[in-house]
């Protein structure tokens, strides 16, 4: 490997690493293998849109990581069913013995008008990020609690967090795993277990559809391109680390060479009446003192709206 052993972040620690057979996945993989970790590369080989299943994607992770003198395991289960996100975390079990962390970074894209989109549509993304999140979170739980410690890295989006056209469905499960996290953060916390979120700004396939019809829009795209993969993976495996001990239930963002951390909500202004509040008081009086805090409905790219550093 690239690194002496004993200057290695997560060093004997095993990981799992879901929809890791390309993109930001594939990075996590080779970045934990070459801090020491032992990693079960798990991809179904399948399209964007979630269609079609190929055991060759996980494998060349495997290999990848094999000749560079690492120890890593493929894996083709699917996450969004709970029985096959089981065996996920059982090949860790048998591979390696034992699962230190897992990272929940699986996902597709069904992208939809909201007026547009079908059930199905629906279905498909929510039940590969948001229940492919909780099922193999859940799995590695009880080994985590067994032990009396472990490490959840999810990723999120700033679609979610922020906002952005035609991702009902996919904003709907990526601030759905913000709170899933918070939560495993606090019901887990006894348990030495912690759990943080990354929302990534990379380009890799799950995006290389965006429009490049006009001048602008190419010249988006071409920012998009400097924020690689491989820029994520520090921070995923930073916080996978035992020297990341007091870093728990946080959100943070990796654009490029800058790192977020990101908000959560909280009370921003209030108003109140001693007399209790009417629908018409409330329009005259609350909606009023409250609208200077109101949030404009931004998208991500009006947030984020410098070039990436």
């Amino acid at each position: 490997m690239d690194k002496p052993g004993q200057n290695r972040m997560v060093e004997g620690k095993v990981v799992v690493i879901t929809g890791a057979g390309g993109g930001i996945g594939r990075d996590f993989a080779l970045a934990f293998a070459r801090e020491g970790a032992k990693v079960v590369v798990n991809d179904i080989g399948a399209s964007v849109a979630g269609e079609g299943h190929n055991d060759g994607p996980a494998q060349s992770v495997v290999n990848e990581i094999k000749a560079l003198g690492g120890e890593a395991a493929a894996n083709t289960d699917s996450v969004s069913e709970a029985l096959s996100a089981g065996k996920i975390i059982q090949n860790a079990l048998d591979s390696f013995g034992r699962i230190d962390v897992v990272v929940n970074n699986a996902g597709i894209l069904r992208d939809r008008f909201f007026h547009k989109m079908s059930v199905d549509e629906w279905d498909a993304v929510i039940k590969v990020h948001l229940y492919g999140a909780y099922h193999v979170s859940r799995a590695a739980a009880t080994h985590f609690k067994e032990q009396s410690s472990g490490c959840y890295v999810h990723m999120t989006s700033t679609s979610g967090l922020v906002g952005n056209f035609g991702q009902a469905n996919y904003s709907a499960a990526k601030l759905g795993i913000m709170a899933l996290s918070k939560s495993i953060a606090l019901d887990m916390l006894k348990f030495n277990v912690r759990s943080n979120c990354i929302a990534p700004f990379a380009w890799s396939r799950m995006i290389g559809s965006i429009p490049t019809d006009t001048p602008a829009q190419a010249a988006r795209v071409e920012k998009i391109k400097q924020m690689t993969p491989a820029k994520i993976a520090p921070l995923a495996v930073c916080l996978a680390s035992d020297a990341a001990a007091d870093t728990n239930g946080q959100v943070f963002a990796v654009r490029n060479n800058e790192i977020f951390l990101m908000s959560q909500p909280r009370p921003v202004r209030s108003v109140q009446r001693s007399d209790g509040w009417t629908p018409e008081t409330i329009l005259n009086h609350a909606l009023p003192a409250l609208k200077a805090s109101y949030y404009p409905l931004d998208r991500s790219a009006d947030v984020f709206f410098w070039d990436p550093v």
